[in-house]
């Protein structure tokens, strides 16, 4: 039988909060939590912080987007150093770099330990990214947004058929244009297949990582 483990916030009411990248174990920042902004963050699944400058609560990335949405909590042996494991959205410092820690004694900027910054900033995060800013629309409805004009139910039609036949319009045209063999065509249709493929996942409650999972599985196997 296990005992559940909290952060000791009597011994101390802020304690420090290392980000970690769940994928690469590069570490991103760090940052400090009180009670509140520890509980924020497990409720919501995104990190919340107290900022000790500003002497107030702040969501990860509630200015730029650039979310961390947590995928493990971890507590130090003496339950005074709280670790999130974080599938990170953009940068997460505020300077534009990947991590905080992006500089050596001597002043000079070193790699993140995955892959490239281009991986990092654009392909490799691209995919949860659009996924986040699709469940965004889907929650906050502004007005105009073509996501949410896929999510609304029409007289004529569900936003289940409507999406779907985008699905099938946009999986017909990127067929059409790698039988003509043009390049440019073939990347811009698979492009607007896989928005509207996350936008049914979105849809269906389904996330990346699902998808993810199985792949992995099928790789493995």
């Amino acid at each position: 039988m296990t005992t559940e483990v909290k952060p000791d916030f009597e011994k101390q009411p802020l304690l420090p909060a290392v980000v970690q990248d769940f994928e690469s174990g590069e570490v991103l920042m760090l940052a400090y939590v009180n009670e509140e902004a520890y509980n924020l963050s497990l409720s919501t699944g995104f990190t919340h912080f107290f900022s000790r400058s500003r002497n107030r609560l702040w969501k990860k990335g509630e200015e730029s987007g650039n979310v961390q949405a947590i995928k493990e909590v971890r507590i130090d042996c003496d339950n005074d150093t709280v670790l999130f494991k974080v599938a990170q959205t953009g940068a997460a410092c505020h300077t534009g770099h990947y991590s905080c820690f992006y500089r050596n004694p001597a002043g000079a900027e070193v790699s993140p330990s995955i892959d490239t910054e281009e991986n990092i900033y654009g392909k490799k995060k691209i995919l949860d990214d659009l996924y986040e800013i699709i469940e965004q629309r889907k929650k906050l409805r502004p007005e105009g947004s073509y996501v949410v004009k896929l999510l609304t139910d029409t007289e004529k039609k569900t936003s289940l058929n409507h999406i779907l036949e985008k699905v099938g319009e946009e999986a017909v045209e990127t067929i059409i244009a790698a039988k003509e063999g043009n390049r440019d065509d073939i990347i811009y249709e698979t492009a607007d297949l896989i928005f509207h493929l996350f936008v049914m996942l979105s849809k269906m409650e389904i996330k990346p990582d699902d998808i993810y999972d199985e792949l992995k599985r099928r790789y493995k196997g």
